[in-house]
């Protein structure tokens, strides 16, 4: 299914560039214009993400295409060599969708790899601490399952020579705990409150307000990069955005509070944009606190904070 006119997907190119829900059209571009410096291949995963399913595709200097796909946790992906880009794409496209059949269309072989032994299992108690970080952060809703399993190792590390949880059992924990959220966030009847959240802030963007969510460590350091996001946006006048203490907070029940301003530093631009923020939130279906005062932030209460997981 496509959501809001883009395919289920996260494109991610070997430059760094990432683009979530792009259109078939989109997608079909991307796949034709790899084979320069830095942009030899792309990856394309699915939205929500789901621990080794993926397809991906590199352009050799002579012009052909690989083209791979893995189906999980198996000792294998299944390859080809194409030189069509237009074929390349159909197959991307079509693999997003869930189409039936997707996989007819080109001569498949399958390449064997070994699997990596099984890691060993956390002490009891460094288990449960290590566990009670992910299921925080999944609550979170907002980082992927790698850049999950890189949290989990650093906020476990004590100092000791030796860390407590390997990268291999940061994994295993990460995509099993990753896994029971997806199978429960199914359950969830839409929009949630971050549904409607990501909708307010994607109009906000789309008219010249700068929106971030889960953007910096606290307000401070928000407030002083956020005007770095403006760059190369034109027409942008002001921002609004929560961070990451603010995530935890509201995924804790406590409500989120937003923070907004202009690029002119002027009070009456900032009231402005708070209005505009108010209008977007409650055109979205959320309860906006605000008594037009431009010193005090923007609060969402309340809220309940189903964040789906994307990755």
């Amino acid at each position: 299914m496509e959501i809001d006119g883009g395919l289920p997907v996260k494109v991610m190119t070997e430059s760094g560039q990432t683009y979530a829900r792009v259109s078939a059209r989109r997608l079909r571009e991307l796949v034709e214009r790899i084979g320069g410096e830095d942009d030899h291949f792309l990856v394309v995963q699915r939205i929500p993400d789901r621990p080794r399913v993926f397809i991906q595709t590199a352009r050799d200097a002579g012009g052909a295409y690989e083209l791979q796909h893995r189906t999980g946790t198996v000792p294998y992906l299944w390859v080809t060599e194409v030189t069509d880009p237009g074929l390349v794409a159909d197959a991307m496209v079509r693999w997003a969708r869930r189409e039936d059949g997707w996989d007819a269309s080109v001569a498949w072989e399958r390449e064997e790899f070994g699997l990596p032994e099984e890691a060993p299992a956390l002490a009891p108690e460094v288990a449960v601490r290590a566990e009670e970080y992910v299921r925080a952060m999944l609550q979170d809703g907002c980082l992927g399952i790698e850049a999950m399993i890189r949290e989990t190792v650093y906020l476990m590390d004590d100092g000791e020579e030796t860390a407590p949880v390997s990268q291999e059992q940061a994994r295993e924990l990460v995509e099993r705990l990753w896994l029971e959220r997806l199978a429960e966030q199914e359950k969830w009847a839409g929009p949630t409150g971050p549904d409607r959240l990501e909708r307010a802030f994607a109009a906000l963007d789309d008219d010249g307000i700068v929106a971030r969510e889960h953007f910096t460590c606290c307000r401070g350091c928000g407030m002083s990069e956020i005007g770095a996001e403006a760059d190369g946006k034109p027409g942008a006048r002001g921002f609004v955005f929560f961070h990451q203490q603010g995530t935890r907070a509201a995924a804790q029940g406590h409500g989120l509070s937003l923070y907004y301003g202009g690029f002119d530093d002027s009070e009456e631009t900032t009231k402005a944009v708070g209005h505009e923020v108010v209008a977007a939130l409650v055109a979205a279906g959320l309860s906006a606190e605000w008594d037009g005062d431009p010193g005090k932030s923007i609060d969402i209460a309340p809220l309940e904070w189903r964040k789906r997981l994307t990755g």
